[in-house]
């Protein structure tokens, strides 16, 4: 069994650019702070970074990542320093050849951004952005004689912002590697 010990993903250097057809609010917000939800939220990657991950594994183990698409990768084994060494791909991931501690450096994240998540990021941007309608109330009044409006938001409504929107319904296939 392999044991994930750290992981760690670099910021990409630019995200991919936001969809067409955004109000003008949606387009006001920070491209990258939705980006970042999305990815906090699936596995795939659409930009290029690097990811390191540190493992404990056995002989014949192998390690099936949890980020993808895996562009490229290298591999080093601890034996009292780092050593490069060649990890083979096996049928359910990459085959460590014996026990120890492995360091891979890989390249994850390429390609088009598919249909179905640019459309989930224009639903989480026109959800979280300010206007006429108001995401998340679970209250809402308002007045004649002195325009008097009130409304009440669930203190959840930005942490439940994915599912809210509908955008989590669209993303589902990319949640697993």
């Amino acid at each position: 069994m392999i044991d994930l010990i750290k992981q760690f993903e670099a910021v990409p250097a630019a995200y991919p650019d936001a969809p067409a057809g955004l109000s003008t609010e949606a387009a006001a917000l920070d491209a990258a702070m939705i980006w970042h939800r999305i990815e906090a939220y699936t596995a795939h990657r659409f930009t290029e970074r690097e990811v390191v991950w540190t493992l404990l594994g056995s002989a014949e183990d192998q390690f099936h990542s949890r980020l993808t698409p895996v562009v490229s990768r290298e591999a080093h084994f601890w034996n009292d320093e780092w050593e490069s060494v060649t990890l083979l791909d096996g049928p359910l991931g990459i085959c460590l050849p014996f026990d120890g501690t492995y360091r891979i450096t890989a390249q994850v994240g390429a390609g088009d951004v598919p249909a179905a998540v640019s459309e989930a990021f224009r639903r989480l941007a026109e959800y979280l952005a300010p206007g006429e309608e108001h995401p998340g109330a679970s209250g809402y009044k308002t007045g004649m004689a002195s325009i008097d409006v009130e409304v009440t938001r669930s203190a959840t409504w930005v942490a439940r912002a994915m599912q809210l929107s509908g955008a989590g319904d669209l993303l589902r296939p990319y949640r697993r590697a």
